[in-house]
């Protein structure tokens, strides 16, 4: 509890701290005076200039919030992977979101239309069809009578993967001119970020989120053994559903609208058990004060390092996440994930 306390101040530290960041100097006191002004019952008068309140308002506080709301989503998505197929090597692309997000996010960039329903433009839309849809094709080719063997799902995610990867790469040779902006995409970015997003993202990433959480016993229960969970009174396949639906669901939403940003859905979910223990009821809601934490700031880094190039966030988050996690590895050899 106390960690999760501290975790949360942390992460209102860091939105804080960052939001003062970036390529336009603003005074500190309009930074204060511009967010006081939109608390309720407080009176303002601007003494600032109007592109100042756009700046923080408009630019910067969406992105950060799409940040952590990204991050948080990501790592709750890998801790439930990984306590599902109790495998650490698990994450939340496992079952080819990611392929099928790639794949969906490259057709939206070659095709020469956007439908008056695609509110985003057509690259969010068939990213998170892409995602959704690979995930329900891989979970209809493992499951076998009214069970969902854990290795088959793995091994008809990776076919899955690389079939679909290999569509995507086909699709880039032949893209032109949109193969930046693919390349970009897959590498993960929240430049473009914007308010009717974040309201999008962020109510089916809190729904997901309460939903994992509300299985956090059950899923405790299972890294013990399924058979064993079953004579505990635990419907196994059930659980197994519903935890991939959310999983999914919320991995796909965040990459629809960021791209395929590595890494967090790993490293995060380690970095909490190797700290505070694997308990899932504990191991969630860390994860995902954590995972916002962490890409909010290698966000911010991806946009300050070399100003006024940007360098893709996915980028920023291997750079970080693979030298760290071998660092773990090194200190605690032997996981504890049971």
């Amino acid at each position: 509890v106390y960690a999760l306390v501290g975790l949360t101040g942390l992460l209102f530290a860091v939105i804080v701290f960052t939001i003062t960041i970036g390529s336009v100097d603003i005074p500190s006191s309009a930074y204060f005076g511009i967010l006081a002004s939109k608390l309720p019952f407080l009176h303002i008068a601007p003494s600032w200039p109007e592109t100042f309140g756009v700046i923080i308002l408009d630019v910067r506080l969406p992105r950060i919030l799409m940040a952590g709301l990204v991050g948080a989503a990501l790592a709750v998505a890998g801790a439930t992977y990984q306590g599902l197929f109790r495998n650490p090597l698990a994450d939340p692309y496992l079952l080819g979101v990611a392929a099928g997000a790639g794949l969906g996010a490259t057709i939206g960039f070659l095709i020469p239309f956007s439908l008056p329903w695609m509110i985003f433009g057509a690259v969010p839309f068939f990213a998170f069809i892409g995602g959704l849809g690979a995930v329900a094709v891989v979970y209809s080719l493992a499951r076998v009578n009214s069970t969902l063997p854990a290795p088959t799902l793995i091994l008809a995610g990776v076919a899955l993967g690389a079939f679909l990867s290999s569509i995507t790469s086909y699709l880039m040779t032949v893209s032109g001119e949109a193969l930046h902006g693919i390349i970009f995409w897959l590498l993960g970015g929240l430049s473009l970020t914007e308010w009717a997003e974040v309201w999008i993202v962020l109510p089916s990433v809190l729904a997901g989120i309460i939903v994992i959480w509300l299985y956090a016993r059950p899923l405790n229960v299972m890294q013990l053994d399924e058979e064993q969970a079953q004579q505990l009174g635990i419907n196994v396949e059930k659980v197994k559903l519903i935890l991939l639906g959310a999983a999914t669901l919320i991995t796909s939403v965040a990459v629809g609208f960021t791209g395929l940003i590595g890494f967090v859905g790993i490293i995060i979910p380690h970095a909490v058990r190797l700290i505070w223990g694997p308990d899932h009821r504990f191991l969630l809601p860390l994860s995902v004060m954590v995972g916002a934490i962490f890409l909010i700031l290698a966000d911010t880094t991806a946009h300050t390092l070399l100003q006024p190039t940007e360098i893709p966030v996915g980028v920023i988050t291997a750079f970080c996440g693979a030298p760290f996690f071998l660092y773990l590895l090194r200190k605690k050899r032997k996981f504890t994930f049971f």
